[in-house]
């Protein structure tokens, strides 16, 4: 047991996302990063016109099961997140010329990213949920687009919307409405109350 954490192994995280790692570590959580392995785009297919919220879940489900099955006896938490712009979900761009696409989509626009989380154990699910933000990126020309791309290299292309707010994906926006760790695709606080109603987390 370690601070908070209540059990004696550590969390796991169905991820290999340094961003998603650092917040369970700022938030006092004990976790190790392993790979789902899952094919997300799959998994969106046959998702089909499910709502964002849906997929987000969907897809976490995947992660946290796919991982658990291969890790007995240990808490998985799996997480993943979508882009609905306007009714219309978006995916990782697959190169450089279709993050710029989605780029210059979202330029001027609000949009919303949901943030879906699934904790599992020993290939059972144990609690999904979802929380959502919403950001208002700033209008940009083909010029400043092109130079972010440029500077962020291929990190764009790990992120719905082209983007990653933790890092040069800032200069992009002008306003955020939600949590940080949302957009990051950890919804910290559902997450801290599932852990603690599972016995997981100091109450």
């Amino acid at each position: 047991m370690i601070g908070f954490w209540r059990f004696h192994m550590p969390l796991v995280l169905a991820s290999t996302s340094a961003i998603r790692l650092r917040v369970l570590a700022e938030a006092g959580l004990p976790a190790e990063a392993v790979g789902s392995g899952v094919d997300e785009r799959a998994v969106e297919v046959s998702s089909g016109a499910a709502t964002p919220a849906a997929v987000a879940v969907s897809l976490s489900q995947a992660k946290a099961l796919a991982v658990s099955d291969r890790m007995p006896g240990r808490l998985v938490l799996g997480c993943d997140q979508t882009l609905d712009l306007d009714g219309e979900r978006f995916t990782k761009p697959v190169d450089r010329d279709a993050a710029r696409a989605q780029l210059e989509r979202l330029s001027g626009r609000t949009h919303r990213l949901v943030s879906g989380s699934a904790l599992a154990r020993d290939g059972l699910l144990l609690w999904s949920g979802f929380a959502d933000a919403r950001l208002t990126m700033r209008p940009l020309s083909a010029d400043f687009i092109a130079l972010y791309l440029q500077e962020a290299g291929d990190a764009p292309l790990s992120s719905v919307g082209g983007y990653q707010y933790e890092g040069l994906g800032a200069h992009l926006f002008e306003r955020v409405d939600g949590d940080d760790r949302t957009v990051f695709g950890l919804p910290l606080l559902i997450v801290l109350e599932a852990l603690r109603g599972i016995g997981a987390l100091a109450s």
